[in-house]
């Protein structure tokens, strides 16, 4: 059963988000990020491709550097740590080496060593249509196992680094299997809001994907013709802060986001059998 999840202070541990494409931190879990930032985790957040042709009308070139520079400005205002980009053309992850790209998350997992681990739910399967998410979920879900291991990737080693075991997984995604921990984010939408508006580039083409669908189906909507050249502000109040609030209302608080998170491996009741804090 899903419970409110309290954001405890950080004391400087280390929360890693990988991502497939910019936007997906701030759109799926931006007041989530801002609290743990306010309470003094470190967020480092990991962007998997280079969203090249997440716009319209603009150069692969021009998208690449626009894209990177609205991603660091979101960042900022949710208060991330740092940001690393692993460089995969966009949209074609499923071309893409599953072994070399779960080796590079290895890497990240092992280099930041995090007390939790967010990304994609492997297991939503209901809703997510975009194959870059799925093939993202499967990698980080596989890296932190692996990332425990002795025997992968001995040139870690090599260069420093050690096995790591993160005590946490949090999962997003639209949604996730189950909800188990729900944070409140009413103190955080605004931020949330502010670092989805940064996202300029890839929410005009989200933009124009969805009018050429509504063409399609014979419809006409007014909010997405002024969103196309306009304000995205308003079309954001709708989705964004709407959709806070739908999940807010469904657990007795203002706005808020879903997870599953898994602890220990799944294993709590047993580390509070056998184990004590230090």
């Amino acid at each position: 059963m899903a419970s409110i999840c309290e954001i405890g202070p950080g004391e400087d541990r280390v929360v890693l988000i990988v991502v497939a494409h910019a936007d997906d931190m701030a759109l799926f879990l931006g007041g989530t990020v801002a609290r743990w930032c306010d309470a003094g985790w470190r967020v480092v957040l990991v962007r998997v491709t280079d969203d090249r042709w997440d716009s319209v009308a603009l150069s692969e070139a021009a998208t690449i550097v626009a894209n990177t520079h609205e991603l660091r400005a979101a960042a900022a205002i949710l208060g991330v740590h740092e940001v690393v980009d692993l460089g995969y053309p966009t949209d074609v992850l499923g071309d893409a080496s599953a072994v070399e790209l779960r080796e590079k998350i290895i890497r990240q997992v092992r280099s930041w060593r995090p007390y939790a681990l967010v990304s994609f739910d492997p297991y939503s399967g209901v809703g997510e249509d975009n194959q870059d998410h799925l093939v993202v979920a499967k990698a980080v879900d596989e890296a932190f196992w692996t990332a425990q291991f002795d025997k992968h990737h001995p040139e870690h080693f090599a260069a420093g680094l050690a096995p790591h075991g993160a005590f946490e997984r949090w999962y997003f995604g639209r949604p996730v299997r189950e909800v188990t921990d729900v944070v409140d984010i009413a103190a955080t939408i605004e931020r949330k809001l502010a670092a989805a508006r940064a996202h300029d580039t890839p929410l005009r083409n989200a933009v124009e994907q969805l009018r050429l669908q509504a063409r399609t189906g014979g419809w006409q909507v007014p909010a997405l013709d002024e969103a196309r050249s306009g304000d995205l502000g308003p079309l954001l109040e709708v989705l964004v802060r709407g959709a806070a609030e739908r999940v807010g209302e469904r657990h007795g608080v203002r706005c808020a986001e879903e997870f599953r998170v898994v602890r220990f491996g799944g294993l709590g009741a047993v580390l509070e059998a056998i184990g004590r804090r230090v």
